[in-house]
């Protein structure tokens, strides 16, 4: 075999082992109760069943729609924040300028954990548990500061000449910001978009923490509907796997090319 082919074969082999687990879970989603413990497992649904999925659209619909919710106001709030932030730092260019960015940096460092139950003492004190806005803002803790970094590194790369141009025109920095800086940095907010999305939508440590036993829960708390004490209903908790995994896997085919763009903003520099 040719070295080309031989990097195929490593290539192909190295993919199925990555995808086997999303394999698995389909398969187990499909495994039949009676089935699930089979010694040994059935690699190939034998017997297929959807009652998974049906029991997640009778019941995790609710989860399902409070994680949307939450994932999509954290973009939001994450792009309100972190653009114009990004903007300043990028060209505005502040005193403190290095030192605010290395913060941020540590700032990615921080234990989820340790965040949560920060949070979780103030949000008793102020009696906001359970609530959507005080999920959204603490899952925007953990996405701004990534995306003031990424735009900030795009916004960098946009030329001088076309902010200075603007400016001879008389726009002020708000108008340069709007009309010029952001449209241009498009694939970066789509890349701060889709990892602001998937940080909120996959979220549990906040989820957990701040939930307070209350009825507002996303679907990475719904889940545990299905895992008691002494049983696991393993092909449901797989079917809501599955289903909870479609948005994300939607969102990042249609913005692969724009996300390829902007993580490797800043990298090179002309």
């Amino acid at each position: 075999m040719t070295r080309r082919s031989w990097r195929t074969v490593v290539g192909v082999l190295l993919t199925a082992v990555m995808l086997f687990p999303v394999y698995w879970m389909i398969n187990v989603s499909l495994t039949p109760a009676d089935r699930m413990r089979k010694s040994p497992p059935d690699f190939l649904p034998t017997a297929p069943t959807f009652e998974g999925y049906a029991r997640v659209l009778n019941e995790q619909l609710p989860y399902f729609a409070t994680s949307l919710v939450v994932a999509s106001g954290t973009v939001v709030l994450t792009l309100v924040l972190s653009a114009p932030a990004a903007y300043s730092l990028a060209k505005l260019r502040p005193r403190g300028r290095r030192p605010l960015l290395f913060a941020l940096l540590v700032a990615q460092m921080i234990p989820g954990i340790i965040m949560a139950l920060g949070f979780y003492g103030v949000y008793v004190s102020l009696g906001i548990t359970n609530t959507l806005w005080g999920l959204i803002f603490a899952d925007s803790t953990i996405a701004v500061p990534f995306a003031v970094l990424i735009l900030t590194a795009f916004m960098a790369a946009v030329p001088d000449d076309l902010v200075q141009a603007a400016r001879i025109d008389g726009a002020g920095a708000l108008r340069t910001f709007w009309s010029i800086v952001l449209p241009v940095s498009r694939n970066g907010i789509v890349t701060a978009a889709l990892f602001a999305f998937l940080w909120a939508w996959s979220d549990f440590v906040f989820a957990a923490t701040l939930d307070s036993g209350g009825s507002l829960k996303p679907l990475t708390l719904g889940i545990y509907r299905y895992i008691g004490n002494n049983n696991q209903e393993w092909n449901a908790i797989m079917a809501t796997a599955v289903v909870a995994s479609v948005p994300a896997t939607i969102l990042l085919v249609l913005a692969q090319r724009f996300v390829a763009s902007g993580i490797t903003a800043g990298a090179v520099r002309d």
